[in-house]
């Protein structure tokens, strides 16, 4: 188990979708963080107090959490002296980066000189199987996105806060670091080998209560180069009931890739439904989640109003307006 309370470590995020890691746990489970540690440059803020890593551990803190997700999941070489020395004062470190903590010599070294514990959330525990496409007892939704970043588990947990205030079953899924670190479990699906991936969704949604709804958390998009693999592994492993389509209307390019532009939801729609008719023919698109954080409160009604007239589905911000639509719509 990983010690709390946190300090979480933004480093020199390059903007604030890089520290992605640190914004969903401070969202998420705000009575968790102590503060934030910043390095000259870093473009992200998520509005705590900047402390050193002494103010951290006299206000409590236990782990330095690693809460930047940068392209490529490494460890970068200006962040490894305040690692070190995090571990020198007695804090803990959690990553769920690609490059793991305990391959660096020198971050393990230190850990192991302190006694200190380094957590590596992206590394599976599980051995998974390879799918097989039986269908399963229970619903799913599945969240799936024109990007990257576009708040794919921002709607899955929203939904499954409204849901469980309903008293409805309802069980978020988590399939990446972030969802982990702020749940405790989940399966790391990007470090999954890739014929075991669809298998490991089929794994974290076990046949279930016919009125309970698993919200799996989204990863990538079908139109992104890099991650299209990810998603596709949530669809058919997933075979979700329900589809929710994620969008952020304020991008020039799809994230990483400045020469692809993001698909219409009109064409999410269509691909989405396509691949999850592969593994179930019953799965609708039942909802449509604007992230309108980048938008004033009257472009974020008007752009939602206006993409709901022309989708003929229910659309919101479910963390800027609720998701109680998204939760209706499911049936």
């Amino acid at each position: 188990m990983i010690s709390t309370p946190y300090l979480l470590f933004l480093g020199d995020a390059v903007d604030p979708l890089a520290a992605k890691v640190a914004q969903g746990i401070k969202d998420w489970r705000p009575e968790l963080c102590v503060g934030q540690f910043r390095l000259p440059g870093c473009k992200a803020d998520m509005g705590l107090e900047d402390l050193t890593i002494e103010e951290a551990m006299a206000r409590g803190a236990k782990t330095m959490v690693i809460g930047v997700a940068n392209r490529g999941g490494y460890i970068s070489d200006s962040w490894r002296e305040v690692l070190k020395e995090a571990l020198n004062a007695g804090l803990d470190l959690a990553s769920g980066l690609h490059n793991l903590l305990r391959e660096e010599q020198d971050l393990a070294f230190v850990a192991d000189q302190n006694e200190r514990a380094l957590h590596d959330v992206r590394v599976p525990s599980v051995q998974y199987p390879i799918a097989n496409g039986i269908r399963r007892s229970g619903k799913r939704c599945l969240a799936v996105g024109t990007d990257c970043s576009v708040g794919k588990m921002y709607t899955a947990m929203c939904m499954e806060k409204e849901m469980r205030a309903r008293n409805m079953k309802a069980t978020f899924r988590a399939t990446g670091q972030t969802g982990i670190l702020i749940t405790g479990d989940g399966v790391p699906l990007d470090a999954v080998i890739a014929d075991f991936m669809a298998g490991s969704i089929e794994y974290l949604t076990p046949d279930n209560d016919a009125d309970h709804w698993d919200l799996i958390e989204g990863q990538g998009s079908l139109f992104h180069a890099s991650y299209s693999g990810v998603t596709l592994a949530l669809i058919h492993g997933g075979q979700p009931d329900a589809l929710i389509l994620c969008h952020e209307p304020t991008r020039k390019h799809m994230r990483g890739l400045p020469d692809h532009q993001q698909p219409s939801l009109e064409e999410l729609r269509d691909a989405a439904l396509m691949m999850a008719h592969v593994v179930n023919k019953e799965c609708q698109v039942v909802g449509i989640s604007i992230n309108t954080a980048a938008l004033s409160d009257e472009e974020a009604k008007a752009y939602c109003a206006e993409t709901e007239a022309r989708m003929g589905l229910p659309t919101v911000d479910p963390f800027r307006h609720g998701a109680g639509r998204l939760v209706d719509a499911l049936g």
